[in-house]
């Protein structure tokens, strides 16, 4: 069950709030009414004259179990509600990182009388009483997420409330016009201001236009926030498999002279400057005959990833002749999102001619040699370049809604979209003002004023346990 759905808000909670595995210090988290009993009941401090916790301090001493033995020795701090994380009553025991450690506390803690937390709780209860919004909570499991500096920053704005603060201006205004036309439809007979209908479609249209500056910010960010999908793919033995070993800068590919070594997809992330890049080594294309059923379903998945990425490598061994294969293989791609890399450059040309087909596409094309390295970093920022083609760096100032926030706002700019049409149709303002209240509602549900529980449970249940 989801932390969303027990209504279990109240007790205290417990959780290893740190990654799994051994490490030099973990953090154990109590929050709740009993997380002050708990701790103190497990404490023994180093100072002869220790009269309990003080707030905000850092408190050192051993963590006993109920038959006195020593669990760790640790620091420990507490955080009275409402000035911590959750709101609540906050206590962290800082240990030793070993797992049996933190194993042992934490069943201490339970044993004592917590429970343990569900994922995501502890944001969960920040969210509930106030201490952050629906997009701040979002922002954190985006930072903990994120694979990149630039992918942190993202988070780091939503965090500080950049976002919520973007959408309540939007919301406010859009009160503000219902606010108006609440006033025309409860006095229709009195001489009161009302707000004249091209007024209220050009105010409409303008927060219409404030919505799409968001969603714009979310298109730009998506590369740097979610990676971009680049392929490998040609036909076999061109030097896809020591390409992906050269640009992940380790073995990760066998490379092998025989063809088809390469049968399944191999997956790699690449961070090319701030960028991540899903690269995808595919299995090599080659003539139908002496195809054996396995490798003819990795050559139809090399086909599919080629279809779906937003860039393509593609091969070309220029040490040998070019084959037919080639040949059609270079009519077909795409010029927008497809690279000819002419590989073993390093060896005599034997296909003077693939340059010549490739550039008469409008393809791009590079020499390089995966065996000694030349030419791969430039090929790396040739195909940085294209997957951000039309995407700027991210702004410093600028947020960005993730997918579900855009997706709610895309529906929000719908409803202003259609009140600004039906304006001009005469419809009495009542009418209209259902279109406003649908925005607002739709605005509310990204910031978490009105969030449906399937959405809280969607979201907070994706969180790790101990955050």
């Amino acid at each position: 069950m989801s932390p969303a759905t027990t209504g279990e808000h109240h007790d205290t909670i417990a959780a290893i709030a740190t990654a799994n595995g051994a490490g030099a210090i973990g953090i154990v988290r109590l929050s709740g009414p009993e997380s002050l009993r708990i701790a103190q009941a497990m404490f023994r401090s180093t100072r002869s004259h220790f009269a309990g916790f003080k707030p905000y301090r850092l408190h050192h001493g051993q963590l006993l179990d109920g038959a006195g033995r020593t669990l760790d020795e640790i620091l420990a701090t507490y955080m009275p509600g409402p000035g911590s994380f959750t709101g609540e009553d906050v206590v962290e025991l800082f240990c030793h990182g070993g797992v049996a450690v933190l194993r042992a506390v934490q069943e201490e803690c339970l044993a004592r009388g917590a429970r343990l937390a569900r994922p995501g709780e502890y944001s969960l209860r920040a969210f509930l009483n106030g201490k952050l919004d629906l997009t701040q909570a979002e922002a954190i499991a985006e930072s903990i997420a994120a694979p990149t500096r630039a992918a942190l920053h993202l988070a780091q704005m939503k965090l500080s409330g950049a976002l919520g603060r973007r959408i309540g201006e939007v919301r406010k205004g859009l009160e503000g016009l219902r606010a108006q036309l609440c006033l025309a439809v409860d006095f229709p007979d009195e001489e009161v201001e009302c707000l004249p209908r091209e007024e209220l479609a050009a105010e409409t249209l303008r927060l219409a236009a404030e919505v799409a500056t968001l969603l714009a910010s979310a298109r730009r960010a998506r590369a740097w926030r979610e990676g971009a999908l680049a392929v490998l793919a040609g036909s076999v033995n061109a030097g896809k498999s020591s390409l992906m070993n050269a640009l992940v800068g380790r073995m990760r590919a066998i490379v092998s002279e025989a063809p088809g070594t390469t049968r399944d997809y191999l997956e790699e992330a690449l961070d090319l400057d701030g960028l991540v890049v899903r690269l995808v080594d595919t299995a090599g294309l080659r003539e139908a005959e002496g195809v054996g059923p396995v490798e003819a379903q990795g050559q139809e998945l090399s086909r599919d990833f080629m279809s779906r990425a937003e860039a393509v490598l593609y091969l070309l061994d220029v040490s040998r002749p070019l084959p037919d294969l080639e040949r059609t293989a270079l009519a077909e791609l795409d010029p927008e999102r497809t690279i000819v890399v002419l590989n073993k450059a390093d060896l005599p040309c034997a296909a003077p001619e693939a340059e010549a087909l490739a550039t008469a596409r409008g393809l791009l094309c590079l020499h390089i040699s995966a065996r000694t390295g030349q030419g791969v970093e430039a090929l790396a920022a040739l195909l940085r370049q294209m997957l951000l083609a039309g995407a700027a760096e991210p702004d410093p100032d600028e947020v960005s809604p993730n997918a579900r926030q855009a997706a709610t706002l895309e529906r929000a700019r719908a409803e202003l979209l259609a009140l600004a049409e039906e304006t001009t149709t005469g419809l009495p303002y009542d009418i209209l003002g259902v279109r406003l209240e649908s925005a607002c509602m739709l605005l509310s549900e990204i910031t978490g004023e009105i969030a449906p529980q399937e959405v809280l449970d969607s979201i907070f249940a994706s969180f790790c346990i101990g955050k």
